[in-house]
């Protein structure tokens, strides 16, 4: 989903609020959701726990059609990493994910080797760097 998300979509984001310590989290998931307000906390609904969310700004105009605004939610799921070192993702991150260290509000952010639970570059290891970073 992350590829979906165009920079005008997010716009009007002011600040991304963290629910947990997102360097503790080699990735997180993200998605754009119809919510019925520019801020606060927004309800969750999936499985998983949410880690943070996007406020907008002023500008931020609600949709006509449903009178909702589009937010993203930042989250993970019970079988995730963190929560499942050794599982489904232990060398690889779905295809919604995002290293959190990326993100910034009206920034999409990316995967990289940490979130994607690769071995280091060539790069990385003649720099002396590790993961995780």
């Amino acid at each position: 989903m992350s590829s979906l998300i165009s920079a005008d979509e997010i716009s009007h984001e002011a600040e991304l609020v963290w629910l947990e310590d997102v360097d503790q989290l080699d990735y997180v998931r993200q998605s754009l959701d119809r919510l019925p307000t520019r801020k606060g906390k927004p309800p969750y609904h999936r499985d998983g726990r949410m880690v943070g969310y996007a406020i907008l700004g002023p500008e931020a105009k609600a949709s006509r059609a449903s009178g909702t605004f589009r937010r993203r939610v930042f989250w993970v799921l019970p079988h995730d990493r963190d929560s499942e070192p050794d599982g489904l993702y232990a060398k690889s991150a779905p295809a919604e994910a995002v290293d959190p260290r990326t993100l910034q509000p009206r920034v999409k952010g990316y995967k990289t080797e940490r979130s994607e639970g690769g071995p280091p570059s060539r790069a990385m290891q003649e720099l002396g760097i590790q993961l995780p970073l």
